[in-house]
């Protein structure tokens, strides 16, 4: 994972901005994101035990539609298995559609499983509920977060301790010069908790025939909804604390890069 034990206790020592509500972290592997998607887990280590939902990206299950909520038991991990609020979970899929039981969309996937070993190492007594996010129509998108951040916004209301991270990673594959630009382009509007905005600036990046760009947000759908929910939740700002593209680490190529960032949301 390239992130030794001297580093992590540096993490731990960090002044935190404020109470988290939410998190955006990156989900490339650790080799290349670590070192940024863990100033964003560092923000929970004073809030452990909580449940942290975790909405991933679906980079695989092109045939599932909708916010697959898993529906599986504890997740195995190397550092042992990672407990799941079973109550939070099933609050969830009483929400109805598009929140669904699911086991089959989440098996291939890596942008959930990816964040357990920073969630062991800095939160380590809390649990999940881990949620795919699949909705390409950005409406349905938004609405879906709006009702999720109003059912956590009355767990936070009675003084549980819950928190929403969006799992995406930035820019993906133009050079590393331009992929500054990008993300800065795709940071504004999330740190300003702006989801409308998000959307058209994302529509406006993939038809931009900027070389080589594929997309700002690989996880647009999870952020976008995640950007609705925690508004709900009280949020008023993001807070950027790490940005990097994997051309900043050995082996990373500058030509071709993704762009990573950490942003906690706070009210």
């Amino acid at each position: 994972m390239l992130i030794d034990q001297a580093e992590l206790a540096e993490v731990r020592a960090a002044p935190s901005p404020g109470r988290p509500i939410g998190l955006l972290v990156p989900h490339a592997a650790l080799h290349f994101s670590g070192r940024v998607a863990v100033q964003g887990w560092r923000q929970l280590r004073e809030l452990d035990p909580a449940t942290v939902v975790i909405a991933g990206t679906n980079h695989f299950a092109a045939w599932f539609t909708g916010v697959g909520v898993w529906a599986g038991g504890a997740w195995q991990t190397p550092l042992g298995p990672r407990p799941v609020d079973d109550e939070l979970t099933a609050a969830i899929e009483g929400l109805g559609r598009p929140f669904v039981p699911a086991i089959d969309p989440h098996l291939d996937e890596h942008s959930i499983e990816v964040q357990l070993p920073l969630l062991a190492v800095l939160a380590p007594r809390s649990r999940i509920v881990p949620l795919l996010v699949s909705l390409p129509d950005p409406a349905a998108c938004r609405e879906a977060g709006r009702r999720l951040g109003l059912l956590l916004r009355d767990r936070l209301a009675v003084g549980e301790r819950v928190v929403l991270v969006a799992s995406s990673d930035l820019a993906h594959y133009p050079t590393e010069s331009r992929a500054h630009e990008v993300d800065h382009q795709v940071l504004e509007p999330i740190l300003a908790l702006d989801p409308w905005r998000l959307a058209h600036r994302e529509l406006e990046l993939r038809r931009s025939g900027i070389r080589g760009l594929a997309c700002g947000l690989c996880g647009f759908e999870p952020v976008l909804f995640t950007l609705s929910a925690v508004r709900e939740m009280g949020a008023r700002r993001g807070i950027l604390l790490a940005h990097g593209t994997s051309a900043d680490v050995p082996g990373g190529d500058p030509g071709r890069v993704v762009g990573y960032a950490a942003v906690v949301f706070v009210a």
